[in-house]
């Protein structure tokens, strides 16, 4: 505990400190139950994200048998490029996180005549791949992110109500009792002074 002066001026300064840890501890307490509730929206989106893409696996496994020889996988991989990842940034608890909006491919055509009926389907199932594979990026980061907010405002509430509150309560009490006996003190003092002044001025008349 940090070293305290028994003034009436730090014990003004230990009630300030009291009523502000006082007064943000619930908003503190209440973005901690956010976050709580948006990393575990988070952890289940995740979730999902991965089921999602074990099913898509699942679904493409007959294209891919389909596909043996490697120059028709390389031919459907040209089909597939990506040119960009559209991105966007949402507010969560006061903390900026990314979103996924989708991905944007390369143009790409292909003759329907000379290529068998399954690639237009398989095309598309890669396409969904790609973009669930981004998707679960950006998932991931906005997990890092909440998380990495929770524990920083768990801290911190722990900090107020487990260190600083009880601290300033206690610095409050302390000080308060030295004041007291100073000025218990101060008074038997001057009563004290008071009765030996009399003596001495009934001893000067007499």
């Amino acid at each position: 505990m940090a070293k305290i002066k028994f003034t009436k001026t730090e014990l003004k300064a230990q009630q300030d400190s009291l009523k502000q840890f006082t007064r943000f501890l619930p908003t503190l307490q209440l973005k901690k139950q956010q976050l709580q509730m948006e990393v575990r929206l988070s952890t289940e989106q995740l979730e999902k994200n991965l089921e999602e893409q074990k099913a898509l696996v699942q679904r493409m496994a007959g294209f891919l048998e389909l596909f043996s020889r490697a120059e028709d996988v390389e031919f459907l991989e040209g089909l597939v490029r990506i040119r960009n990842v559209v991105t966007g940034e949402a507010n969560i608890a006061g903390i900026a996180i990314p979103t996924f909006d989708r991905v944007e491919f390369e143009p790409a055509s292909w003759d329907l005549f000379d290529t068998d009926w399954y690639v237009d389907d398989a095309v598309q199932a890669l396409k969904d791949a790609v973009s669930l594979r981004e998707a679960h990026k950006v998932l991931e980061e906005q997990h890092r992110l909440l998380s990495a907010e929770l524990r920083s405002t768990s801290q911190r509430v722990n900090l107020f109500e487990k260190v600083k509150i009880p601290e300033c309560r206690e610095n409050i009490r302390r000080i308060r009792i030295m004041l007291g006996d100073l000025e218990t003190s101060a008074v038997a003092r001057s009563k004290i002074a008071k009765k030996k002044s009399q003596e001495a001025a009934e001893q000067a008349a007499s």
